[in-house]
C-alpha cells in the first residue's frame, strides 16, 4: 500500500477498495492491487480503471422472494453489471453504484386520450377511462440495460449495476407502481451483491453466478421514478445499502396524484393517475400480460378513488413515509423548488422524518424544475464516505445546499439546515377587493370569523389558467391580495401555511392557492413570479390530518368551513420592489378537475391568513414593509 503526501488537512492516498473496509481479511498479495485513489475526500479517476475497452460487462437474473405474476415461482429480475477489469485480473473487490428503473425497456407513448377525463364534477363519478392498448414492444434480449453512471464511477474504481423493475423489460412479475415488490426487487439485488440471494445466467436456467467481486457495500441513485426506488429499497432495511441519493423522488403516490384530499394531477400530465402509470411502464413478458392487467392494473382502477380523493389503505401502502423506520442508509436528497411534477414536498417530508430519526442526512435543493442531481463533488463525498468507508468529514459538512436564484447549479450556497434555522412564521392578512388587487398586511385588526363581514367571492371557471388570473387587472374568477412594494429583500425558507374560511354553493369544490410575486411578468415558472402553490378539498376541512384525509364531509351550501393546509416547500429571495401576493381561486386548469363553470366560493377574509416562513421573522418582514416595530 502506498501513501502520498497531501494537503495540510487531508492526505492523498491510494488503497484497494476492499482494504478500506476490511483490510484484516485480505491476503498479503492484495497490497499490490490497483486501488481507489482518494483525494480531498473524493474518489478520483484512476487511469488503470478508465480504459473502457477493458471493462467487464455481463447480465444475469436475480431470484426474489415474491411471485407477483401468479405463476407459482419466485420472480427473477434482470440485472446488468459493468466492473473494472481488475476485479477479474487482480481479484479486486469494489463498491457498487446501483440504479434500478421501470423505464429501461421503453414506455408507452403519451396519448392523453387514454388518461382520465378532467371534465368531472368534484365529488362526482368520473367518466370511464379507456386504458392504453399494449403498445410497448417487449424486448426479448437486452444484455446492456443502461449506461447511466458507468462513465462516472467505473473509472473511479466502482462497479455499476442496473436492474429492471418487476414486470418491465426482461424482469419477471407485474408492475405494482409502489407496491411491495418494487421495494423487494432491489433488496434482492443487494442481497445478491452480498451473497444472500441467488443469481442465474438466464431467466429460466439453473446456472448460478455470484458477485464475488463486490465488497457488499452499495449506493443507490436515480431521478424521478428511478429516484423513488432507492428510497423504496432503503425502507426494507436491507444490509449493505449504505447510502442513497434520490433525485426528485416520488415518496408517496397519494401525494403525487392527490393534494389535501383533492384529486390533482402532476404538472404536465393532466388526467394521469396510478393506473395510467401502470400502462405507461408495462413492458414485461407478454405471457403474463392478462394476469397483470386483471390482478394489478384493474385493482388499481377499482381502489384509486377519483370521487372523494381521500387517503386509504391502498394509498397508505404506497406512501414510503409509513415505512420510514426501516431506513438506515445515509441519504443525500435532491429536489427542485419549481418541480411541479414530483413536487418538493416529497423530499421535504422524508428528509424531515430522517432527521428526526438520526439517519445521516444532507439536502440539495435548486431553483429549477423536475430532476437535477447534486453536483458531482457532493455525490462523490457522500458515496466515498458511506460506501467506500473513508472518513472524509462529510457528516460535519453543512446539511443543506441551496442553489440561489440565478446561480450556477454546481455552486450551491451552504446552510446549516433546511428550512433556514432563522425562519419564523409571519402571518399576513388579506383585505379589500380581491377582484382587483386587495391588500395583504401584518394588520390583524379585522381578524376573526365574520369580522366586519368582509368577504370575497370567486366564480369558478377552469378555462382561465392560473397565470392569466394572476396577470389580470380585474377578475371575478380569483381573489388577489398583495403587500406594498418591499423595501428590502425577503428570504422565504420552508413551508407557507394558508388558513381559509370558505363556503360554496355546491357540496364539493376545488380550492387552489398560489403565492406570487407581483407585478406578474409572464411565464412565472422559475422564480420571476411564482413563489409556491397548494390545493385542497374543503370537504376535508374537519379531517384530523388534511394532508392524508381518510374521510370528508360534503359541504352544506352557504355554510362556512375552516381549513388550514401547507403550500409546497420553497426557499426563495423575493427582491425589494416586488409585492408578495396571495391568490385564491377554485379550479386550477393545469392541475385539478374541470367541473362545469359557475360554482361560487365565498371567502371570509376576517378568518383567512397566510403564514410565511420569513428568515428573520416578524422583524425582517416589518422592515421590508416599512412598518415600525411599535405597530
Amino acid at each position: 500500500m502506498q501513501w502520498y503526501s497531501g494537503g495540510a488537512d487531508e492526505p492523498r492516498f491510494a488503497v484497494p477498495a476492499a482494504a478500506l473496509l476490511a483490510f484484516a481479511l485480505l491476503p498479503a498479495a492484495t497490497a499490490a492491487q490497483t486501488g481507489l485513489v482518494i483525494e480531498d475526500g473524493q474518489a478520483q479517476i484512476v487511469p488503470a480503471f478508465a480504459d473502457s475497452s477493458t471493462w467487464i460487462r455481463h447480465d444475469l437474473w436475480v431470484e426474489t422472494g415474491f411471485d407477483s405474476d401468479g405463476d407459482g415461482r419466485p420472480d427473477r429480475v434482470h440485472v446488468d453489471v459493468t466492473r473494472p477489469a481488475q476485479t477479474e485480473s487482480e481479484g479486486l473487490q469494489v463498491p457498487v453504484i446501483y440504479e434500478t428503473s421501470p423505464y429501461y425497456s421503453g414506455v408507452a407513448g403519451i396519448d392523453f386520450a387514454h388518461f382520465w377525463d378532467l371534465r368531472q364534477e368534484v365529488g362526482g363519478e368520473p367518466p370511464p377511462r379507456d386504458p392504453f392498448p399494449p403498445t410497448i414492444r417487449h424486448i426479448e434480449s437486452q444484455p446492456r440495460i443502461s449506461n447511466s453512471h458507468v462513465a462516472t464511477w467505473v473509472p473511479r474504481g466502482f462497479a455499476v449495476v442496473h436492474s429492471q423493475s418487476p414486470g418491465t423489460g426482461q424482469s419477471q412479475g407485474c408492475p405494482t407502481v409502489g407496491g411491495a415488490n418494487e421495494s423487494l426487487a432491489p433488496k434482492a439485488v443487494i442481497d445478491w451483491l452480498n451473497g444472500r440471494a441467488r443469481g442465474f445466467t438466464s431467466v429460466e436456467g439453473d446456472e448460478e453466478v455470484e458477485a464475488w467481486w463486490a465488497t457488499g457495500r452499495v449506493g443507490m441513485t436515480g431521478t424521478s421514478y428511478n429516484g423513488t426506488l432507492p428510497l423504496a429499497a432503503a425502507t426494507t432495511g436491507v444490509e449493505g445499502l449504505e447510502a442513497i441519493i434520490p433525485v426528485a423522488p416520488n415518496t408517496s403516490y397519494y401525494h403525487y396524484y392527490r393534494s389535501n384530499g383533492l384529486v390533482r394531477a402532476p404538472g404536465g400530465y393532466p388526467g394521469e393517475d396510478i393506473d395510467v402509470l401502470f400502462d405507461f411502464i408495462f413492458s414485461g413478458f407478454p405471457e403474463v400480460r392478462d394476469y397483470c392487467l386483471a390482478n394489478v392494473r384493474d385493482e388499481m382502477t377499482a381502489q384509486l378513488d377519483r370521487v372523494t380523493g381521500d387517503y386509504s389503505d391502498f394509498w397508505a401502502g404506497r406512501d414510503y413515509l409509513n415505512h420510514i423506520d426501516g431506513v438506515r442508509a445515509a441519504t443525500l436528497m435532491s429536489h427542485g423548488f419549481n418541480d411541479w411534477n414530483v413536487m418538493p414536498e416529497h423530499s421535504y417530508r422524508i428528509s424531515m422524518a430522517l432527521r428526526e430519526r438520526g439517519v445521516p442526512l444532507q439536502i440539495f435543493y435548486h431553483q429549477g424544475g423536475h430532476g437535477g442531481p447534486p453536483p458531482l463533488e457532493l455525490m462523490n463525498r457522500w458515496f466515498t464516505r458511506y460506501i467506500v468507508g473513508v472518513k472524509n468529514g462529510v457528516e460535519d459538512d453543512p446539511e443543506a445546499w441551496i442553489v440561489r436564484e440565478g446561480d450556477d447549479p454546481r455552486e450551491p450556497t451552504p446552510y446549516p439546515s433546511y428550512p433556514h434555522p432563522e425562519a419564523e412564521g409571519v402571518a399576513l392578512h388579506p383585505g379589500g377587493d380581491g377582484h382587483w388587487t386587495g391588500t395583504l398586511s401584518l394588520d390583524d385588526s379585522g381578524a376573526g370569523p365574520g369580522a366586519d363581514a368582509e368577504t370575497g367571492t370567486v366564480v369558478d371557471n377552469f378555462a382561465f389558467a392560473g397565470d392569466e388570473l394572476a396577470a389580470a387587472e380585474w377578475s371575478n374568477h380569483r381573489l388577489l391580495y398583495a403587500t406594498p412594494e418591499l423595501r428590502e429583500d425577503v428570504h422565504l425558507s420552508g413551508v407557507a401555511t394558508v388558513r381559509v374560511r370558505v363556503s360554496a354553493d355546491v357540496p364539493a369544490a376545488n380550492l387552489s392557492v398560489w403565492l406570487v410575486s407581483l407585478p406578474w411578468a409572464g411565464g412565472g415558472e422559475i422564480n420571476d413570479n411564482l413563489i409556491t402553490k397548494g390545493w385542497a378539498d374543503p370537504s376535508n376541512a374537519r379531517a384530523e390530518d388534511i394532508a392524508s384525509p381518510r374521510t370528508g364531509t360534503p359541504l352544506t351550501p352557504g355554510e362556512f368551513v375552516e381549513l388550514e393546509f401547507a403550500l409546497q416547500p420553497d426557499d426563495q429571495v423575493i427582491p425589494a420592489g416586488a409585492r408578495i401576493g396571495l391568490m385564491i381561486f377554485s379550479s386550477d386548469q393545469s392541475f385539478t378537475l374541470h367541473p362545469d363553470p359557475g360554482t361560487t366560493l365565498t371567502v371570509d377574509l376576517g378568518d383567512t391568513s397566510i403564514s410565511l416562513p420569513v428568515v428573520g421573522g416578524n422583524a425582517a418582514m416589518r422592515r421590508a414593509l416599512g412598518v415600525p416595530a411599535s405597530q
